[in-house]
């Protein structure tokens, strides 16, 4: 993080923005060399703000990420067997904060090359030139013991465990939201997130539009209106509890066709932090009700009720000295939508992240939070003050064996092809290489398909699935 006066903000942010995405990406990286090669002994000890003697309250932060990754032996049934993507995202937030009154913004430009016009890549990898953040606030104390923060605008959000409300960070885009939110913190890590949002729909959402990284402004509605709040308590059964329900009214649009979702979803989580020398533990249980329809068709005009529900827990130990390994047993449940029923009751994870949950997402990503059952452990250890490592291991079922597997699409209606879906492991290495500037991010993963993904009636014939990516980021 470092700052800059006003006026040169406004110049660089334009110029900037204006480069080709690879001119972007050696600006900044030429940038970086010549802040650390010159950065030496004239600046130690001294940040760059108090070099250019910058005001404190303005704030400028970035980040460029360039993303190569590859998959082979696709498990999706209507994508490309073999893929390859280069992706870049760059971020830029600026606040100014007078105290009490908090004004902000942050453009993101993610876009995406390389991929072949069958490739599953998505909304989730493009979204050129927008402004996911432009925002109001006001920090403000109650009493001295209750501290608050009101924001209002568009803005991005995690909330507790981050499995239905999320920034995204492994992602190239991120779920943003239109509305406003309410923080309260008391004492002992007490907290109360109140809020009412419309989310914003990512566009452009069309086949062509995404592969020429098309820019279109991300639309928010009244026809779809996220709102819920939670409360945290501290010191809890020797970590913390959480308690929520969030509600999602969804409804056609002149332009949008959708399932009509009106969703009631609470949940309930009980969590202790890794540190070293102890057990930790995430215990999370939610369940969701209301109605919705089973597809986007015009023509469907059913409402079904809602049943669904999702478990999450974790176990795990860290130990002292060395690498601090940790060692943790994992369990998913995710309940899927079941033929025979009248209501639906596949689980519905709203805006949540899952690498930390399920391993690598982009063009990979077969685990989702949705009708699913997995078991596994977890190796995780740090080789040095700059760098971790994890590895894990997943068995993965189907809760339904009528249902699609997860975010894979391979469906079985007839229910034949059982509930195994296979083996994944996937690993991953992080490091710093130039320390809070310049940091590498790497994984592969590997999933052996099981009975269903092979045998179902719409799995491809493609063989094991291997994924590897390789992240270079630069944050300033």
């Amino acid at each position: 993080m470092f700052h800059l006066p006003t006026a040169a903000r406004h110049r660089g942010a334009r110029r900037f923005l204006s480069l080709p995405a690879p001119r972007r990406i050696a600006a900044c990286l030429t940038a970086a060399a010549l802040f650390w090669g010159q950065g030496g002994t004239a600046m130690a000890g001294q940040t760059l703000h108090e070099a250019l003697g910058a005001p404190d309250e303005l704030t400028i932060k970035g980040m460029v990420r360039s993303r190569i990754e590859g998959i082979d032996g696709q498990f999706r049934p209507d994508a490309a067997e073999s893929d390859f993507l280069w992706s870049l995202k760059t971020t830029l937030l600026v606040e100014y904060d007078g105290g009490p009154v908090r004004v902000g913004g942050e453009v993101w430009d993610a876009r995406a090359y390389g991929q072949k016009k069958n490739s599953s890549a998505g909304t989730s990898e493009v979204n050129a030139l927008e402004l996911v953040q432009a925002y109001a606030g006001v920090d403000f104390s109650l009493g001295g013991k209750v501290s608050g923060a009101l924001t209002a605008g568009r803005f991005t959000m995690d909330i507790g465990s981050r499995r239905l409300v999320a920034r995204q960070t492994f992602r190239n885009t991120s779920n943003a939201f239109t509305g406003a939110n309410l923080i309260l913190n008391g004492k002992g890590g007490d907290r109360l997130t109140l809020l009412w949002a419309m989310p914003q729909v990512r566009l452009p959402d069309d086949r062509d539009g995404i592969f020429d990284n098309g820019v279109k402004w991300d639309k928010e509605s009244s026809a779809l209106q996220f709102f819920g709040g939670s409360f945290t308590k501290g010191s809890v059964f020797g970590g913390t509890l959480e308690v929520y329900a969030y509600g999602l009214l969804e409804r056609d649009s002149a332009d949008r066709l959708t399932r009509n979702r009106r969703l009631v979803t609470p949940g309930l989580r009980a969590f202790r932090k890794p540190k070293a020398g102890r057990i930790d533990y995430d215990l999370e249980g939610v369940y969701q009700f209301g109605e919705t329809r089973g597809s986007t068709r015009a023509n469907d005009r059913t409402d079904l009720d809602v049943s669904a529900y999702l478990v999450h827990a974790e176990l795990g130990r860290t130990w002292t000295g060395g690498w601090q390994p940790r060692v943790a047993g994992l369990f998913d449940l995710a309940s899927g939508d079941r033929a025979e029923a009248r209501s639906y009751n596949r689980f519905d994870t709203l805006y949540g992240a899952r690498r930390f949950d399920f391993g690598p997402t982009a063009i990979y990503g077969p685990v989702h939070r949705y009708n699913m059952m997995s078991g596994g452990v977890r190796l995780e250890a740090k080789p040095g003050k700059s760098s971790d490592v994890m590895l894990t291991y997943r068995a993965l079922w189907l809760n339904s064996r009528t249902d699609s597997f997860a975010a894979t699409g391979v469906r079985d209606a007839a229910g034949r092809a059982g509930r195994f879906a296979g083996h994944q492991i996937d690993a991953r290495l992080r490091r710093w290489l130039v320390p809070d500037l310049v940091r590498i991010d790497t994984g592969l993963a590997y999933l052996a398909k099981g009975r269903f993904l092979t045998d179902a009636a719409n799995a491809p014939a493609t063989g094991d699935t291997r994924y590897g990516y390789v992240d270079l980021y630069l944050e300033f």
